[in-house]
């Protein structure tokens, strides 16, 4: 395979890349579990691959149950739930990677599991998304400051009144005067 084949940067290079992947990540699996076969034996070695994946199917369900529950009240409190729609999406991910037989994908998966990595795993694969939309030339809409239209005012921080409770949403009445 020459190099001149290679499609250029920005055309074809996802598909390229995955059809890399799918050839490259199994040849790395087998060679990885032959090693740890070759220092471990053969049944310690399935041993532990069938932990890791009963592991993953726990931790999948546990994780999956909390992101759902997220989920449900991002919307219930009519919050738009990006993060925790990123979080479903990685756990559910992060489960089939664990199911997979082999310790490469073990690693990725339990990454996009665990509660604590989770956050850094969003925020590596929204880099590269950031990056790709950017080469792409995608106009992204971004939230500006418009200062024609700002009213001053101040806000004074007050304890709830009427049995109302903190988290329900504050009314602020009064009227805007042109100048």
């Amino acid at each position: 395979i020459s190099l001149d084949n290679l499609p250029e940067p920005g055309v074809g290079w996802p598909l390229f890349l995955l059809i890399a992947l799918l050839v490259a990540v199994p040849i790395l699996e087998v060679w990885l579990l032959i090693k740890v076969g070759q220092q471990l034996g053969l049944l310690p070695t399935i041993l532990i691959l069938i932990a890791e994946a009963t592991i993953g199917v726990l931790l999948m369900r546990h994780e999956g149950s909390r992101a759902w529950r997220a989920l449900n009240d991002a919307f219930t409190n009519g919050k738009v739930p990006t993060g925790e729609l990123a979080d479903a999406a990685l756990i559910l991910v992060g489960g089939v990677l664990l199911m997979l037989p082999g310790f490469l994908t073990d690693i990725i998966g339990f990454l996009f599991l665990l509660r604590w990595t989770r956050p850094v795993a969003r925020k590596i694969i929204a880099f590269f998304v950031a990056r790709r939309i950017n080469r792409l030339g995608i106009p992204v809409m971004r939230a500006r400051l418009d200062t024609e239209n700002l009213i001053e005012g101040e806000s004074v921080e007050q304890q709830p009144a009427n049995g109302r409770k903190h988290n329900d949403p504050v009314i602020i009445a009064g009227e805007i005067e042109e100048p």
